[in-house]
């Protein structure tokens, strides 16, 4: 009965905090506002010197433009910045200083190095394990390599997975390995809104306070913006559970208000893992329709691979909160048999990782340019969002061409229209090489699941677009030689059943009605 009433304290406090939401809106709108006059302001006061400025900064601008062309950037983003300058040659130079060269942006990496270096020494890989997989496959070891060794996130065995279709799924057994938890609870999720399902996690949570259990919890600050109250942080403090806001927002022009965390993990007692699509917030239960039914997935670790779990979240908990002095604390150390490699859920070999936009390693879509690549048979995607860069493009393109039965699955009912526009803009030349293509008629898929060739699979909150490729935090399984790789090429077959091909014939109709919306939109594709 007290862990209700904590409950229905929460309750109350945040529907009364949640009335300040609009304030929120109107404080950002008018620093936006001031930022705009105070330029305004100093572009008249410089008037009578126009020529010659004007001469400088577009001398300027021609320099950058130069400079851009011959970064490492994505093509895609060097031909958006060098549009925006070349049509606003005045300021568009000064744009992307600005972005590009900001204390905030200098700090906010520092931290994120000084927290890489804390957890650094314990991401070392069993070279055993490597060394047996690569004597079962060269093809798959050279993948985990490349993830062990360039990313430092090790591949590991004796780890049981089960694959969940749907965010109820997920949701059920969430509470039951929650209720189970003795020392500690990790929660990092980018969007938590109050509802039913947090609502349900939320008692659970309290009363593991109670118990003496470990409570640390991690939300964006933008992705929770509008989702949660002002001070909430405080409000569950005040409940013993602990909370880091990442990146909180700042109603500023900072390019690091783009680094955003999108993942989605959840770790108990450091041998039990959650990761995958699914946010804490109803839509995702299909506890209201929203978009249509809502179709997610996850996965659930149990074993040895979710120490590399428990290390991502204590990598982004170290960027604003001090270090614990053993980290290992937080580390499962299994009794002998406890995850036999004899278990057919433990069969195989489980490598999570995460991407940073911050190193300039895009971890996210190299593992998925691998995965399409090394394909034999086929490869299978379901991904709310088709936003891919020209290098994954040609690599689909070309595996369709090579034989490969290229499958992708995406919304019918998009969560944003805008979005949808830009990801129907991209069918037509996955078409042409082959690719087939699928809308999700019962509403939005919001999945992120690759699997290929029955062996391998990926599982994880990273979408085939620039911002979760290039821009955000991400996260994902890749699971090798384990019985959940087929419960995944189930999943998506099953699926199959309930979506609309898009033919060729089906896109030209689509094409005439959108065609002109859809081609303007592409241009700002690296941005969406």
């Amino acid at each position: 009965m007290e862990t209700d009433s904590f409950c229905e304290k929460v309750t109350t406090l945040h529907k009364k905090y949640l009335k300040s939401f609009t304030g929120r809106l109107i404080t950002t709108a008018l620093f936006a506002v001031l930022q705009i006059v105070a330029f305004i302001v100093m572009t008249v006061a410089l008037s009578s010197y126009a020529v010659p400025i004007f001469i400088v900064m577009t001398v300027i601008s021609a320099l950058v433009v130069l400079f851009i062309i011959n970064t490492e950037r994505n093509p895609a983003y060097k031909l958006l910045w060098s549009i925006v300058i070349l049509v606003f040659p005045i300021f568009g130079g000064l744009m992307f200083l600005a972005a590009s060269v900001q204390s905030s942006t200098y700090l906010f990496k520092k931290r994120a190095k000084k927290a890489k270096a804390l957890i650094a020494p314990y991401c070392g890989q069993d070279t055993a394990i490597t060394a047996a997989m690569r004597a079962e496959s060269r093809t798959k070891a050279n993948h985990a390599s490349y993830l062990a060794e360039k990313a430092s996130f090790p591949v590991y065995r004796d780890t049981a997975v089960t694959y969940f279709p749907s965010g109820e799924a997920k949701f059920e057994w969430m509470k039951a390995e929650i209720r189970k938890a003795k020392k500690f609870i990790f929660l990092e999720y980018f969007i938590i809104q109050e509802g039913i399902m947090w609502d349900s996690i939320l008692k659970l949570l309290i009363a593991k306070v109670k118990e003496g259990v470990e409570v640390r919890l991690i939300w964006d600050g933008m992705g929770c913006m509008s989702t949660l109250p002002k001070n909430y942080d405080k409000i569950l403090e005040g409940l013993g559970i602990h909370v880091m806001i990442f990146n909180p927002f700042v109603p500023l022009a900072t390019v690091v208000q783009n680094n955003r965390d999108h993942r989605k993990i959840l770790v108990i007692d450091g041998h039990t893992a959650f990761t995958g699509g699914v946010n804490l917030a109803d839509e995702y239960i299909n506890a209201f329709d929203r978009f249509g039914h809502w179709k997610d997935a996850a996965v659930m670790l149990k074993g040895d691979a979710v120490r590399s779990f428990t290390l991502m979240f204590l990598e982004h908990w170290y960027m604003s909160k001090p270090a614990d002095p053993d980290i290992t604390a937080y580390f499962h150390h299994p009794a002998p048999g406890e995850f036999l490699i004899s278990d057919p859920r433990s069969s195989g070999y489980v490598q999570p990782y995460g991407d940073t936009p911050l190193d300039g390693e895009c971890v996210g879509e190299l593992v998925y340019f691998n995965l399409i690549n090394k394909a034999k048979d086929y490869i299978y995607i379901m991904t709310p969002y088709l936003i891919p860069d020209n290098e994954l493009v040609s690599a689909l393109c070309f595996a369709a061409k090579s034989g490969i039965d290229v499958r992708i699955i995406t919304p019918h009912i998009p969560d944003k229209w805008y979005v949808f526009q830009v990801t129907r803009s991209f069918y037509k030349p996955l078409l042409d090489a082959g690719v087939k293509i699928y809308e999700y008629t019962p509403g939005f898929i919001h999945s992120k699941v690759v699997v290929a060739d029955d062996s391998i699979g990926v599982c994880g909150s990273i979408n085939f677009d620039y911002r979760s490729l290039y821009l955000h935090f991400e996260c994902a399984a890749l699971i090798y030689d384990n019985p959940a790789v087929m419960d995944m090429k189930y999943d998506f077959v099953e699926t199959l059943k309930v979506c609309e091909e898009i033919t060729p014939e089906r896109y030209k109709k689509i094409r005439g009605k959108h065609g002109l919306v859809m081609s303007l939109l592409k241009l700002f594709a690296p941005l969406l």
